[in-house]
């Protein structure tokens, strides 16, 4: 027995003798500090026959891929802050169909964008060096020379463009479509039908935000204003106040305009009553999604990790959210004797929603005056919405994303301080705003702010009373006041209690079907 311990025991120490001796020399053929690791072997094996300048431009190529991936996963994650928000901010009874708008408009729109979309925005901005150039798409359709409404190549991504330049361009631009088609649920949220919500993603991601989104980053007739009118840089909207986020609040205002307020929203004497939402612990979470998305969006649209520009872009974005808070949290506490949580949080948003156009070309007391007007202009925007326009937005979309993407793009032209821009749009100087000696920039701004208003409004007032006349876009009143979960998604958000279909309106019951306090006549 103790002849077969010590027989085991000598095996033991021999087999672990082994591994020692083993691991040591596995230790020191390796580089464990990294200094040998990249050598002439390393190149050869990655690069080839390619020469050092080859290399580095490959190299940083790809390093610019994976900053502009990344930051594209920063914007889609933005999706699930838009769905709390607005769920958050409407009442339970419609939770499940309002969480489905936002989860169904990206696949409407993803499809949407990459069969058509796409190729209609950025069909001809050929030659985005920081993605290895782009060269398929070379297709704009110009009226004469110099003045492009729209792209002809990239349609389903096929031909020329399956290429991988053309492919991360789309990925990042695809995200930034989606943000745009998904304002208008919260603005539209409680009383239309998902049917009608489904044509109409196909409608603004396939048509009405690519061919302005072309106009002003796909080499457009508003970008060549700078070449063809020496109208500054041309119109310049770094990250999307107007092509996303004013697109969207419009959108959403036109969309609410056919659609009409809610059931018990307006009184007969057109006073309004409150209707709050249900979670705003929800919406609070979500806001705060929305802004860690935020430095995706307008830090990623330098499209280059090699461009250190980043730096002031983030700071910048951060900023000014602070300030729209603040603003806004000081102006509603001032005013009505409480801070309120909701509009906090929708200054947050105004603040970044104003700061996105401008965010590359102004410095950080220039993104603390944006972000504080802003948060000031949703108050004052929310409460002219509803009492002097009689238009029923649940969220606040217009004011948030409409009136202060608006403000952002005005805001370039007055405070973009010339420390930036050069060769933005192909001209060779910096951007400067009104007051570092630039008027016409600002006076480019102006035009393309109200370009963005007036197409915007026309094509998507336009679509919805097409689209109303021909099926009908609203829910009818029996679904709209039991909530349209169960009659439209066939199940509850919290199914683990009842969610009575008479709502309390400051402190009254919501009316029967028979009784209609709206002005607005049932649908």
């Amino acid at each position: 027995m103790v002849r077969r311990f010590r027989w085991s025991f000598r095996v033991i120490s021999l087999t672990l003798l082994i591994l020692v001796i083993a691991g040591v020399a596995v230790a020191y053929a390796g580089d464990p500090g990294g200094t040998a690791t990249g050598g002439k072997d390393s190149y050869n094996a990655i690069f080839g026959g390619q020469s050092v300048k080859e290399a580095v431009g490959h190299l940083t190529v790809a390093l610019n891929f994976v900053w502009v991936f990344l930051a594209a996963v920063l914007v889609f994650f933005m999706q699930a802050g838009f769905a709390m928000v607005e769920t958050g901010f409407t009442r339970a009874k419609n939770a499940s169909h309002v969480m489905m708008t936002n989860l169904t408009i990206f696949a409407i729109g993803a499809l949407a964008y990459w069969a058509i979309g796409f190729g209609l925005m950025f069909g001809g901005a050929s030659g985005i060096a920081s993605l290895g150039g782009t060269a398929p798409l070379n297709g704009l359709f110009e009226i004469v020379k110099g003045w492009g409404i729209f792209g002809t190549k990239g349609f389903f991504l096929v031909g020329g463009t399956y290429d991988v330049g053309v492919f991360m361009l789309f990925l990042f631009q695809m995200v930034f479509m989606d943000t745009a088609a998904t304002i208008p649920t919260g603005g539209l949220a409680e009383r239309w039908k998902f049917s009608a919500f489904c044509i109409y993603g196909v409608f603004i991601a396939g048509l009405l935000y690519p061919i302005y989104g072309n106009w002003v980053w796909g080499g457009g007739w508003l970008a060549s204003m700078g070449t063809n009118l020496g109208l500054g840089h041309g119109y310049i909207d770094w990250a999307g106040s107007s092509v996303i986020h004013a697109v969207g609040g419009i959108t959403a205002l036109a969309g609410a305009m056919v659609l009409g307020p809610r059931i018990g929203k307006f009184n007969k004497d057109g006073s309004a009553n409150a209707m709050p939402g249900h979670h705003i612990p929800m919406a609070i979470v979500g806001t705060i999604i929305l802004a860690f998305g935020w430095f995706g969006f307008n830090a990623g649209s330098t499209l280059a990790a090699t461009d250190l520009r980043i730096s002031v872009i983030a700071v910048n974005t951060m900023l000014a959210g602070a300030a729209g808070s603040i603003a806004a949290m000081l102006y509603v506490w001032k005013r009505f004797g409480k801070p309120d949580p909701s509009m906090t949080a929708n200054g947050l948003l105004a603040g970044l929603v104003a700061i996105t156009a401008p965010c590359a070309f102004v410095g950080p007391v220039s993104a603390v005056i944006i972000g504080s007007i802003a948060g000031v202009l949703v108050v004052f925007s929310v409460l002219f919405v509803e009492r002097v326009l009689k238009v029923d937005d649940p969220v606040g979309a217009i004011s948030v994303h409409g009136v202060c993407g608006i403000w952002g793009v005005i805001a370039l032209g007055i405070f973009a301080d010339g420390t930036y821009g050069a060769g933005y749009n192909g001209i060779n100087t910096t951007v400067r705003g009104l007051l570092f000696g630039g008027s016409s920039q600002f006076f480019a701004q102006l035009i393309g702010a109200v370009t963005v208003i007036i197409y915007t409004f026309a094509l998507a007032y336009g679509f919805f009373k097409l689209l109303d006349a021909i099926m009908g876009i609203r829910s009818s009143r029996a679904d709209e006041i039991a909530g349209l979960d169960l009659p439209e998604m066939g199940m509850l958000a919290y199914p683990s209690f009842a969610v009575s279909s008479l709502d309390s309106v400051n402190g009254q019951e919501a009316v029967s079907a028979e009784t209609d306090i709206n002005t607005n006549e049932d649908r």
